[in-house]
């Protein structure tokens, strides 16, 4: 089986003037075949989410007339305007919606569901999607639709900034991205309006920006992140924020949003894989965006100098969103229109350095989480994630049920890059049952092609073992197919076991079910509305990659080491001298020395061809 959503790299997608009027000129026949008697451009099949879709594809054709002057879109513009104006604009309270502040304000909004009553809660993004797709009609009105119509159009606009940021409470969702497209609207907008209406909007939304947004940023991965969905950071969502704030740095000019752009620029940089793969969000895991994010990744990944276009997006939605028919769909649409505007090129090389929560050096990668434990391995194609055991989730070694990974105290890294090697030592404090502190020191090695890991930690009790991941997806193509297995080796016995009990609390790799689907079985609400990061940490036990330490160590230490990307045999010895703890290989020689004057841990990385 194949993940849904994680297809080709956005990069991949043509961005020249060519392809882009390709799309558009897709869109304007499909729309012109659609165009219904009353001027609607709704997909017929399109239920929910539907208050802005057809607006947004006004925004489309009038962005295809202006670069084309075709002459059968400005009746279709007209038409279609004139639909949403007048069915689609709605004034009276939504029966039912709970978050309100001002009650019968008549001010306009637009509805999730056309239905009164139903599904009311999504009225407050569908609002804000309205906001923005008006003002690109706004930005491409001109000589295209009637002063009285772009009069009635700005008052709307308008209405639907005051619904959002003065009959409602702000964001009720707590989802980053709508309310960063919520500001990006009220900046769009304020350009519209006549400069004592203008001032005061775009006042309002750098201060919403500032004291609704930017002062509950969440902290993971050294990282300050806009907040999602009661989360840092979203596989879904987190890219399409992304995308907002490089709007508003390109439309503001304001300096906060491109170092808030870059920082999460950074962050999805250092966590997401060479090979664009990417797991984990408190809304949906492992759903990947599409179209709606390239703007931001290819914006900022030119700011930060990385190509954060390897990110696997969901192909289907390459352009603009379709349904199942593959039809057009309005929803979204600004961003396909702002990523026409913006000429910025896709940044195809990786950032220079070295990221504290990331290795990476040709094929493989190590993305890091917040305690500087593994949370993705990448080698050979193939993708590890943390495995389970006795509901404690990492990568480490296990000691009679227990897994030492969990740090009581700094977590001191160092990065060597020599001899076409690159490296990361990861010394890390850790107390177990017997109440006794010990020190982990992971070692982090590879050629680019494949990943040496070697762990030392002071001698444990009973029959220690590494446990050294899940396997669970690899590359195929512009698909990534689920995994049961991946190539590994090691220096000692290795095993992969799978869990011997049932349930939804035990994740067997065999079993055709993704991360995501298993995550969202533990949460406490359904797909949708559930938190799949909080559902996974209820998992008790999963496939697991399991190392037995080497013979042949010093006897104060076990020592694991296996090595991913190759079944090649490993063979691995450790010496302990003056020098410090001497890890030696068949590719290379490494040194993990004692402290610097700072308490860093020191690292030499010699190549065995020096």
């Amino acid at each position: 089986m194949y993940l849904t959503h994680q297809r080709g790299p956005l990069h991949d997608l043509p961005d020249t003037a060519e392809a882009y009027d390709a799309v558009l000129a897709d869109v304007a026949e499909q729309a012109l075949a659609r165009l219904t008697p009353d001027g609607s451009l709704e997909h017929p099949d399109c239920t929910d989410d539907i208050g802005d879709t057809s607006l947004g594809i006004t925004s489309l054709l009038a962005l295809a007339w202006e670069r084309t002057k075709d002459p059968r879109l400005p009746e279709a513009v007209r038409r279609s305007l004139a639909f949403h104006l007048d069915q689609r604009v709605y004034r009276d309270d939504n029966p039912g919606y709970p978050n309100l502040k001002v009650r019968g304000s008549g001010l306009p909004y637009a509805r999730y569901v056309l239905e009164a009553g139903a599904h009311p809660i999504g009225d407050w993004p569908s609002t804000a999607w309205a906001l923005l797709q008006a003002v690109n009609v706004l930005d491409a009105a001109d000589g295209l639709v009637d002063d009285g119509r772009r009069a009635e159009l700005l008052e709307v606009a308008h209405g639907y900034w005051r619904w959002l940021t003065e009959a409602t409470f702000f964001n009720p969702q707590e989802a980053g991205n709508q309310a960063i497209g919520c500001v990006v609207g009220g900046l769009m907008l304020a350009r519209h309006l006549p400069p004592d209406e203008g001032g005061p909007v775009r006042a309002r939304a750098l201060e919403l920006y500032a004291e609704k947004i930017r002062a509950h940023r969440v902290r993971d991965r050294g990282a300050l992140l806009p907040p999602e969905h009661g989360g840092a950071y979203d596989n879904n969502y987190g890219p399409i924020s992304l995308s907002f704030l490089a709007q508003a740095h390109r439309v503001s000019g304001e300096e906060v949003f491109a170092e808030d752009g870059d920082a999460l620029a950074r962050y999805i940089d250092a966590r997401l894989t060479g090979g664009g793969f990417d797991n984990g969000g408190p809304r949906y895991s492992e759903q990947h965006s599409a179209f709606e994010s390239v703007l931001g990744l290819r914006y900022f990944g030119a700011r930060i100098g990385s190509d954060l276009g390897r990110y696997r997006g969901d192909s289907r939605w390459a352009r603009h969103a379709v349904k199942p028919d593959g039809g057009v769909d309005g929803h979204f649409a600004w961003m396909l229109v702002w990523q026409i505007q913006d000429t910025t090129p896709w940044t195809r090389t990786p950032a220079s350095g070295s990221a504290r929560h990331q290795l990476r050096a040709g094929t493989v990668s190590v993305a890091f989480d917040d305690h500087l434990t593994p949370a993705v391995v990448e080698a050979a194609g193939a993708y590890w994630l943390a495995a389970a055991v006795n509901r404690q989730h990492g990568f480490g070694p296990v000691t009679d049920g227990f897994l030492l990974c969990r740090p009581m105290g700094e977590v001191r890294v160092r990065d060597v890059h020599a001899d076409g090697l690159t490296a990361k030592l990861v010394t890390k404090p850790v107390v177990g049952r017997d109440h006794v502190l010990r020190y982990v020191r992971s070692l982090y090695v590879t050629d680019g092609t494949t990943l040496w890991t070697a762990v030392a930690v002071e001698r444990l009790t009973g029959t220690p073992y590494l446990l050294a991941g899940l396997p669970y997806a690899e590359d195929d193509g512009d698909r990534v197919r689920r995994i049961a297995r991946a190539a590994v080796s090691s220096a000692g016995a290795v095993r992969l076991t799978h869990p011997a009990a049932q349930g939804v609390e035990y994740f067997d790799a065999r079993a055709e079910l993704t991360q995501e689907q298993a995550a969202f079985a533990l949460a406490a609400d359904p797909r949708g509305y559930g938190n799949p990061d909080e559902g996974w940490l209820h998992l008790v036990g999963s496939t697991a990659l399991e190392a037995d330490p080497i013979a042949d160590a010093p006897d104060d230490l076990h020592v694991f080491a296996v090595r991913y990307g190759t079944e090649e045999p490993l063979t691995v010895s450790v010496r302990r001298d003056a020098a410090g703890l001497t890890v030696r290989t068949d590719a290379f020689t490494a040194v993990l020395g004692g402290e610097d004057a700072y308490g860093e841990p020191e690292l030499t990385l010699t190549a065995a061809d020096a």
